[in-house]
């Protein structure tokens, strides 16, 4: 079994708060550490459930060559997401970009990196010269269904303007 790898600490926590225990809570302490996995090594993730005291426990792929943060958040390189498909960066960019605070101008800005971020992740998954999320860059069932209710969403044009427009009113809260 090959892990799918988190490119960095930020993608490896928004994948661990989208992936509750069984009981259904995120409330969870994680701690990490490098780990020797099928031959090589990996990030492992492990923790007990706050809620119904479940041990939990992820383990990850490390990126070829580590992403270096360059602001915040820093979900990744230039590579496409292994842990999230493009459905979901969408469903996190709209989650986040929903609730931003309107009487904290510092959470606010972070708040609206966060959606900045998530949809340009989302414009990874496109091909250079394609203009749109192809059909691969969706296989989980929450980002199918995200697609599926609008898949002009998905398109590099579009994507671009609400990426720049979240970038944009971000800065507006500095």
């Amino acid at each position: 079994m090959t892990f799918a790898v988190a490119r960095t600490r930020d993608e490896a926590h928004l994948y661990l708060d989208l992936h509750p225990c069984a009981c259904g809570s995120v409330d969870t302490t994680w701690e990490s550490g490098l780990v020797g996995a099928e031959g090589g090594p990996a990030n492992r993730y492990s923790g007990v459930c706050g809620e119904c005291g479940r041990d939990r426990e992820f383990v990850f792929g490390l990126p070829e060559r580590p992403v270096m943060p360059a602001g915040y958040p820093t979900f990744g390189g230039q590579e496409r997401s292994q842990l999230l498909d493009a459905g979901e960066w969408m469903w996190v960019a709209d989650l986040t970009a929903g609730n931003v605070p309107v009487d904290d101008e510092a959470e606010a800005r972070r708040t609206l990196s966060v959606a900045a971020a998530a949809v340009a992740e989302v414009v990874k998954f496109i091909p250079p010269g394609a203009e749109t999320v192809p059909d691969d860059g969706f296989w989980s069932p929450r980002g199918r269904e995200v697609r599926a209710a609008e898949p002009g969403r998905f398109r590099l044009d579009r994507l671009l303007i609400v990426r720049d427009s979240y970038r944009d009113l971000a800065a507006r809260h500095a």
